[in-house]
């Protein structure tokens, strides 16, 4: 029982650090530094606020599942009810977990619909940065690999 109590302590703290990772524009990942990035001009149409959907790894509705499991299963002194409190608790916890993991890993965006210096028109949604961009603020894209993001132009 102790060790059960254990992993799922150890699998809980591993979600909500996970939960802790961030997709800003101002940070960039260790393994994007000293690489070469394509960098385009383009100016600012438009720019609306988003929500980037969370993400559902298994991993809230792992640790859900089971700690509703191991509740439900300590909730009776019958051994058979236990083990169908259970399983009924293990199923709830395993869909609360879930949602719960789902939520907070949501992010707050933008969507930025730019206009390059040929004509041709892009959309990038990135989460939400310390610079704030307007219609009309001339900006560069930068892009490394498949990533992409939106910083203002050098004056």
């Amino acid at each position: 029982m102790r060790k059960m109590i254990r992993l799922v302590l150890v699998v809980s703290i591993a979600a909500v650090l996970g939960a802790c990772a961030t997709s800003s524009p101002d940070m960039v990942e260790r393994g994007d530094a000293q690489r070469m990035a394509k960098v385009e001009d383009a100016v600012v149409l438009s720019v609306r606020a988003v929500t980037v959907d969370g993400s559902q790894s298994g991993i809230g509705a792992t640790v859900g599942g089971v700690v509703g499991a191991i509740g439900g299963y300590a909730g009776s002194g019958v051994q058979r009810e236990g083990q169908i409190l259970g399983v009924l608790a293990g199923v709830a916890g395993a869909a609360a977990g879930n949602a719960i993991e789902r939520f907070t890993t949501r992010d707050e965006a933008v969507e930025i619909l730019v206009q390059l210096k040929g004509g041709e028109r892009r959309a990038i949604v990135q989460a939400k940065g310390a610079e704030k961009l307007e219609p009309g603020d001339p900006v560069i894209i930068v892009t490394t690999g498949s990533k992409v993001r939106v910083t203002k132009a050098p004056k």
